[in-house]
């Protein structure tokens, strides 16, 4: 699957003995290609924790998360920065994140689909606010690429109806790890 859309260099500033600005590192960010689904994640920085904790303890553990293989959707107890690259005609993968999610758009044209059916276009520098619902994306294109950057931060469990909603990834568990954030 060839994507068109640019990979990004990801710059992690950090200070140096004198308390000065610096540039840590300037790396490209790590493609991950998923054919069955459409679509490319390349995750662009992760926290362990929230607060985050800046004395470089966060830089150490994005690495090694990275380099695990085993980051789902959501770190438990942290953030994820992510930009999802949808192919054209991508079919949406339903499903729900115990996560407050930011989604903005950043090229192409997005469907953001619910699962009571309804369907909200969203173009470039729109604003998507996932609550723990149930969702898909799907780009609304025939021919373009479309990606968004999501921000991605744990939450409490999600109450409705007292009844606990959880983690569903849907046709993803195939694919993708489970976050291990239902609190159970």
């Amino acid at each position: 699957m060839q994507c068109p859309l640019s990979n990004p260099t990801v710059h992690i500033t950090a200070h140096d003995a004198k308390g000065k600005s610096v540039v840590h590192s300037s790396q490209k960010a790590p493609v991950n290609a998923f054919p069955s689904h459409q679509a490319i994640l390349r995750t662009l920085y992760t926290t362990s924790t929230f607060p985050a904790n800046l004395n470089n303890e966060d830089i150490e553990k994005h690495q090694a998360v990275v380099a695990s293989g085993e980051l789902g959707i959501v770190k438990p107890n942290g953030t994820v920065c992510r930009y999802v690259d949808f192919a054209p005609g991508n079919s949406g993968m339903m499903h729900r994140t115990q996560s407050l999610d930011y989604g903005i758009v950043l090229e192409g044209a997005v469907l953001m689909q619910l699962d009571n059916g309804t369907e909200t276009p969203l173009r470039p520098g729109d604003l998507a606010v996932q609550r723990g619902t149930m969702h898909s994306w799907k780009n609304a294109s025939e021919t373009e690429w479309a990606r968004m950057l999501f921000l991605l931060q744990d939450c409490e469990p999600v109450l409705v109806g007292g009844k606990k909603f959880k983690e569903d990834l849907g046709a993803g568990a195939k694919i993708f790890p489970s976050s291990g954030n239902d609190g159970d």
